[in-house]
């Protein structure tokens, strides 16, 4: 059967590839972690092909600019003779989609997207080894791992990078294969395979530098407490090489524990003063959020970001220190950072209503991010109404951490909640709903209204006018409402 196929491709042997790769083909291609290995691998000079669902993805466009037109569903028939390597996503089947269990019949290497990335940063793949950059945390990595990708390309560095959105606006494309020496790359907590392998992704990254944001309690189909994230955490600062270092941002207690546990070299920062990095002074003018950095007691000025946000600045913060790491200028860093735009999802400026309102779309999909989130906006739109719609996502983490998701809307004058984003991964719960959380919500102003339809024909009803500003939260299909309602791009 299937369940040690992860045992065939070991990253502790640098040599597990008997002969060159030709041909590399993704299952779940479309998935936002698997979109920028397969652009990887295409500007490397392989043949790639993939499959996935009909459905539209964020990341479509993505794919067609460089020039992969995925099958459409999965058939073993994808599977062909001269495929040297599948890669497949943990949705979609896992390692029981058809395509997998093809490839392990006839004997092709399958890798996990986590293990991919690990493959890839290691040089397994490529044939080149790079020194890996990995960004974890349970909130704003891929802003953060952008922030970063974009310092490095300003400062002329060209690295590769693997960032999980559909594009980045400074940058277009969401993964690279650049002549640097640097590999930057999200690091997920998340499962290796859901059903059969519960190996936190991150374990099978290697880096030199590793960047931890915070760590909160999420996945609870994988983590039951959240003293085992923090555990895999743990276990992840064991993967830095013995010359690397540890950047954390230690206003968060469970980092600055790991940080005051790791016998090898650590950097801090944050808006404590006990920090080596500290940032002051955030304001939102605009589009644009200003704030002061001292680093180590030294005042080193001002920065501005295009992203609006504490939470921002504070990944601009994180994305710096490693800047400084790598011996880049304040002055580069700075500039790197301005022209930084932000990645697709992420406080995503959509456009307006004919009738005037605002519209962003954002990825926030746990109570901290949906608070974070809300908190940008009332600091840009202080006297606007703002009115959030909300999909949540899974089933267990909408029961996990139900308390926390009706106390998550407090910068919003209105809320709209529609049917939870059951992932593919999980079976449905019927112990807990939308409609269970907007009867619970404190506010008052707080509407259960099921489908993404309804919520459009709603809002057009409604016809909010300048005054107004809607933001589209969610890390399912959420963002799929705005295209039908009167968008003026």
């Amino acid at each position: 059967m299937i369940k040690k196929i992860s045992e065939r491709f070991s990253l502790s042997k640098n040599t597990f590839m008997k002969s060159k790769i030709h041909h590399i083909h993704f299952v779940g291609i479309k998935g936002v972690g698997l979109t920028p290995l397969a652009i990887i691998a295409k500007e490397a000079g392989l043949k790639v092909s993939g499959s996935d669902i009909e459905e539209e993805f964020i990341t479509d466009s993505a794919l067609t600019k460089v020039g992969i037109i995925p099958f459409t569903n999965f058939s073993e028939n994808h599977i062909t003779d001269d495929i040297d390597l599948v890669i497949t996503t943990g949705a979609h089947g896992g390692y029981d989609n058809i395509e997998v269990r093809t490839a392990h019949k006839k004997s092709i290497p399958v890798l996990t997207k986590g293990e991919a990335v690990g493959a890839f940063m290691q040089g397994n793949i490529l044939g080149r080894k790079f020194s890996g950059i990995s960004v974890a945390g349970s909130h704003g990595k891929t802003t953060t791992t952008g922030m970063i990708v974009s310092i490095l390309k300003h400062a002329g560095y060209d690295p590769s990078y693997v960032v999980g959105t559909g594009s980045i606006s400074s940058m277009d494309l969401p993964g690279h294969l650049g002549s640097g020496k640097y590999f930057v790359a999200e690091a997920d907590e998340y499962a290796t395979e859901p059903t059969y392998n519960h190996k936190p992704q991150f374990l099978w990254q290697f880096p030199d530098i590793a960047l931890f944001t915070n760590i909160e309690h999420d996945h609870p189909d994988i983590y039951p407490t959240h003293a085992a994230v923090v555990n895999a955490f743990e276990a992840f600062t064991h993967n830095i090489s013995s010359k690397g270092v540890l950047i954390g941002c230690a206003d968060d207690k469970k980092v600055y524990s790991l940080i005051k546990n790791f016998d090898k070299r650590t950097i801090t920062y944050g808006f404590s003063p006990q920090n080596e990095y500290v940032i002051s002074n955030v304001q939102i003018l605009g589009s644009q959020t200003f704030f002061k950095v001292r680093a180590y007691g030294r005042e080193i000025g001002e920065f501005r970001l295009q992203v609006i946000g504490e939470h921002n600045a504070l990944n601009a913060l994180g994305a710096m220190s490693v800047g400084v790491e790598l011996g880049i200028s304040i002055d580069r860093i700075r500039e790197g950072l301005y022209l930084f735009n932000g990645v697709k999802r992420r406080l995503e400026f959509k456009g307006q209503l004919k009738s005037g309102a605002y519209i962003f779309d954002d990825y926030a999909h746990h109570p901290t991010e949906i608070a974070k989130t809300l908190q940008a906006l009332r600091m840009r739109y202080p006297k606007e109404k703002i009115i959030a719609v909300f999909q949540p996502h899974t089933y267990s983490r909408t029961k996990a951490l139900f308390t926390e998701f009706t106390k998550a809307f407090h910068d919003a004058d209105e809320v709209i909640l529609v049917d939870i984003y059951g992932s593919l991964r999980e079976i449905k719960d019927p112990s807990v709903s939308s409609k269970l959380l907007a009867a619970s919500m404190s506010k008052n102003n707080t509407h259960y209204i099921p489908k993404l339809e309804e919520v459009a024909s709603y809002i057009k009803k409604e016809s909010p006018n300048e005054n107004v500003v809607i933001v589209f939260m969610g890390a399912g299909d959420v963002y799929k409402t705005i295209d039908l309602i009167d968008l003026i791009k």
